[in-house]
């Protein structure tokens, strides 16, 4: 999901018909503002305003329902390579796990991270690393365990089957994180980010979900009708009826008035999933779908994981090491740092149009080495959870922000909240595992290919008239499909005669995403262009714009005057991820200079054009 499915364009999706549009400032001021006025692209509340509790609670619900179908896609994709596929009860524990760890995770990014209202949640860039660990022949599922009939999902050696797997996938997802955590501290992706341009991102980002296609295709083809249904009322709601708006009654003062809501446009995903569901269930209460299980159709029926419901617990609190102590081996870690690096580079993007959206200045350099250290911290957590998946900022989300106009830390506080409390109320997740298989796979193929696309637009960036830029990328896409399907059909003549290097070798190649980003990287980092012909100048104007201001230091600054009133050693300026004491100064320095510069009549002096501080 991205935002061609939740959508950009009104700026507002709850619009009054009084003409009227107020907000709390962070002191509970008002500031009143004139509906249509020409400062539209301002958001209703900034980054650092604080609204009503009642709207910092349904904005919250909202971005959670936004990110929601990215979150219980994760763990539905790695189910039958964990030797799931007939297990929803402990596929709803991997969800409960998810939904906490994001919350926890949201939660140190907004006070610690970057610190804009950015959520997190898992992430498909770890996804097809950790297929291609899984289809290893020591790791794949044995046949018995793909035959429902032979499965029982209490008994000891299913359980550690299934923990053995997941536990590999920890080890691999905390060492990974380490990595990353060193990357963001160090200010080490400052340096990165100088040689990976749109040429590098284009094919990463595209080859994320290019190569789960198989996937989405298995799960739709359970019951083609089903999964087709799902996806015609994901593409209704979020193209055809985006811009309708739905009347819903609202009071507030001593009156009560209509307002508008875009109702398709905010909630595409959740209202085709709900549709169908309900449509499965018709069909299953009618015995319109087969009863017998190995007829075509019959995973479409919603009794077949109805009895999740009745056995999940109420409450259960995920806990660190709750499927054991993880495992480590050097192909998983090789193949999740591939998949760290994709996260990085998308995550700073983010951070870019995240600011923008909320009317946030650049995030200076201190602050996204500290965004990307905390979300390198968040995968660690989510590997000694046990999601099978890192986090990673969420751009859906991110297009949210330009729906609602709603830039405030306090919502994204109150969307992290509400994932916490899901996480542990067993009930939720036990829900979402119950979803029939061809909704799943309707949903998978809308946005895989949503993703896909949204990695193809980084080519916007480039020009693409050039020779040199269409080879590099239709080469870059071609090899990291047609090498990984190679690689899994000859694994035995990659034999080096050492186990540990072959399974290196055999994840990195099998991971199309990795052969894609890397041929992009070398090449275009290796074959003469210009700048601007490899779009590297829209890059390096983002860190240009990013200044050390007085208004960067009041946003991106820690919480609780640490580094500015507490913790203000001399020594602490030279952490690439403190804060700036001397910003403030450098802003009234300049102001203060301008000022010299001037003439009474306000036009700036001869000299100073020439003169810089």
């Amino acid at each position: 999901m991205s935002s061609a499915i939740t959508g950009w364009e009104h700026p507002d999706p709850l619009r009054a018909d009084d003409g009227l549009n107020c907000h709390h400032d962070g002191q509970g001021g008002k500031k009143a503002r004139q509906a249509g006025s020409s400062s539209s692209s301002q958001p209703t509340y900034s980054v650092l305003d604080v609204p009503p509790w009642y709207l910092c609670i349904l904005l919250g619900i909202q971005h959670f329902l936004t990110a929601l179908g990215g979150l219980v896609a994760v763990p539905l994709i790695l189910a039958k390579d964990l030797c799931l596929q007939h297990d929803p009860l402990t596929q709803s524990y991997l969800i409960s796990t998810i939904f906490f760890v994001s919350g926890l995770c949201t939660l140190l990014q907004v006070f610690l991270g970057v610190r804009l209202p950015i959520l997190q949640g898992g992430t498909f860039a770890f996804v097809a690393p950790s297929l291609a660990m899984l289809s290893l022949p020591a790791w794949k599922c044995p046949e018995w365990t793909f035959n429902a009939s032979l499965v029982n999902t209490s008994s000891p050696e299913f359980t550690e089957e299934w923990q053995k797997r997941i536990r590999e996938l920890q080890g691999a997802i905390m060492v990974a994180s380490c990595v990353q955590m060193l990357v963001g501290f160090s200010g080490l992706i400052g340096f990165l980010m100088r040689f990976i341009g749109p040429l590098t991102i284009a094919p990463t980002i595209s080859l994320v979900a290019l190569p789960l296609f198989d996937s989405a295709g298995s799960n739709a083809g359970v019951h083609w009708g089903i999964a087709a249904v799902t996806i015609f009322l994901i593409v209704l709601f979020s193209q055809y009826l985006k811009n309708v708006a739905v009347p819903v009654p609202v009071c507030g003062g001593k009156k009560c008035h209509t307002s508008k809501f875009y109702l398709f446009q905010v909630f595409p995903v959740l209202l085709a999933l709900c549709l169908s569901w309900l449509l499965c269930f018709v069909l299953t209460v009618t015995n319109a779908l087969p009863t017998a299980p190995t007829a075509y159709g019959h995973l479409a029926r919603t009794d077949t994981k109805g009895n999740v419901l009745s056995q999940a617990p109420w409450f259960r609190f995920p806990y660190p090491g709750q499927w054991g102590l993880p495992t480590i081996s050097l192909a998983g870690v090789f193949g999740i740092i591939a998949g760290v690096i994709s996260s990085m580079v998308e995550s700073v993007g983010d951070y870019y149009a995240c600011a923008r959206l909320v009317g946030a200045p650049p995030p200076p350099r201190h602050a996204v080495n500290r965004g990307i250290g905390i979300e390198g911290l968040g995968c660690l957590l989510a590997g000694a959870w046990g999601t099978g998946n890192g986090t990673t900022s969420y751009s859906e989300n991110v297009g949210a922000l330009g729906i609602t106009r709603v830039g405030s830390r306090m919502v994204m506080v109150a969307a992290g909240c509400l994932l916490l409390v899901m996480g542990v109320f067993g009930k939720i997740g036990a829900a979402f595992a119950t979803i029939p298989t061809p909704v799943i796979g309707g949903m998978f193929l809308v946005m895989f290919g949503v993703i896909t696309a949204v990695g193809i637009s980084n080519l916007q960036y480039v020009d693409m008239n050039s020779s040199r830029n269409l080879f590099i990328f239709g080469f870059s896409i071609y090899c990291g499909l047609a090498i990984p399907s190679w690689v899994n059909n000859n694994a035995e003549k990659l034999q080096t005669g050492i186990l540990q290097l072959d399974q290196v070798i055999q994840v990195l190649l099998t991971t199309g995403m990795f052969v894609g980003g890397f041929l992009g990287f070398f090449l275009d980092n290796t074959i003469p262009g210009s700048l601007e012909e490899r779009g590297l100048l829209v890059w390096n104007q983002m860190q240009e714009d990013s200044e050390e201001t007085a208004k960067a230091l009041e946003v991106y600054r820690l919480p609780c005057g640490i580094g500015t009133k507490v913790c203000t050693s001399s020594c602490t300026q030279y952490l690439p991820f403190w804060p700036r004491l001397g910003a403030g100064s450098r802003e009234r320095g300049r102001n203060l200079l301008a000022r010299l510069f001037q003439d009474p009549s306000g036009a700036r002096g001869k000299g100073a054009s020439e003169t810089k501080l």
